[in-house]
């Protein structure tokens, strides 16, 4: 099972809980990044309250203006995005149970800031989070593969290069992808389709981080498990 999805930085639970149940996740950054998208931001949730939310932010520059490739935007103030980043999240999940493991995780992701890369950031925030759950899949980037333009072939083709048989779409992905390109290389097209109640009521919305200090490492890898074996989850598309 392959996804292929763009660095996001504290990724929301949805995005994190597809990429847990691929074997293989493709970095795409070499797309234009998008300033109202995920790349650079996310959406932090009180602890106690997870409608309660407010925005993190890296304040990103765009070298080459709106034509920027993900991989190419840089943080325009990189001790300063790193210490406030530090600071809000303290803030908001400091006081569960499950912060000293917490904490200690997000060690690689301070360190990123020194890269200057708002990408490098947002990638190394995903890791950590898949790491703390016990993901045991690996991480490729999609620069250096070979792909044809079109978008869902593209798609295909990166999918076909992991040796993989199915490729992990959500239901974004879904209004746009022509399975055409998939069939033809004999690879299913599987929707993840997460449940939309209890911790997932504002999964959409907001880090996965909030799950993690909520129900700690161990508690929600058993919930992420148990969504990725349900057929309930994975409809085949194609």
């Amino acid at each position: 099972m392959c996804a292929v999805h763009q660095p996001n930085l504290f990724p929301r639970l949805t995005t994190l809980a597809k990429l847990f149940a691929a074997d293989t996740w493709i970095v795409l950054d070499d797309v234009q990044f998008t300033r109202r998208d995920y790349q650079h931001r996310t959406r932090l949730a009180a602890l106690s309250d997870p409608d309660r939310t407010r925005w993190l932010s890296i304040p990103t520059h765009l070298p080459q203006g709106r034509q920027t490739a993900i991989r190419d935007a840089l943080i325009a103030d990189p001790a300063s995005a790193r210490r406030r980043t530090e600071a809000m999240i303290r803030q908001e999940y400091r006081t569960s149970p499950h912060w000293p493991a917490l904490q200690a995780a997000l060690e690689p992701v301070w360190a990123a800031f020194d890269t200057g890369r708002t990408a490098t950031v947002a990638e190394a925030s995903t890791r950590i989070l898949l790491d703390l759950l016990g993901w045991n899949g690996r991480v490729l980037t999609a620069v250096g593969l070979p792909t044809r333009p079109e978008r869902s072939e593209r798609l295909a083709d990166l999918t076909a290069a992991t040796g993989a048989g199915a490729y992990l779409c959500g239901t974004g992905g879904m209004t746009y992808l022509n399975a055409a390109p998939f069939t033809a290389r004999g690879i299913a097209v599987a929707l993840f389709l997460p449940p939309t109640t209890g911790i997932w009521a504002t999964a959409r919305r907001v880090t996965a981080l909030w799950a993690l200090a909520h129900l700690g490492p161990d508690a929600l890898a058993a919930r992420l498990r148990v969504l990725a074996s349900s057929p309930d989850s994975l409809e085949a598309a194609a």
